[in-house]
């Protein structure tokens, strides 16, 4: 893609930047290495290799699903202000 000096005046005033003369060749310059890096990425062939999730063929690390706490709501509630039938009240505070 080709990129021109008025393409990055026009980029930089619709995102609102101030830009110096210096700093407009120095964006320009940075984004065509950047298109150019696109452009050859894009002309890889890729056909026939699946998309991955990760760069790496990791998997996470499994463990047995069982209880390691035991049920402490008793001795939660005993220091809430107010509790009925095993439910925290709280005050209203949406009418």
């Amino acid at each position: 893609m080709s990129l021109s000096t008025d393409d990055v005046k026009k980029v930089a005033r619709l995102a609102r930047l101030a830009m110096t003369e210096q700093e407009m060749h120095t964006a320009h310059a940075q984004l065509h290495n950047i298109f150019e890096l696109i452009a050859e990425m894009q002309a890889v062939d890729t056909s026939g290799i699946e998309p991955m999730a990760h760069a790496q063929e990791l998997g996470q690390r499994l463990r047995e699903d069982v209880v390691t706490e035991g049920n402490q709501r008793e001795l939660f509630q005993s220091v809430a202000p107010q509790v009925e039938r095993g439910l925290y009240l709280v005050p209203q505070v949406i009418e």
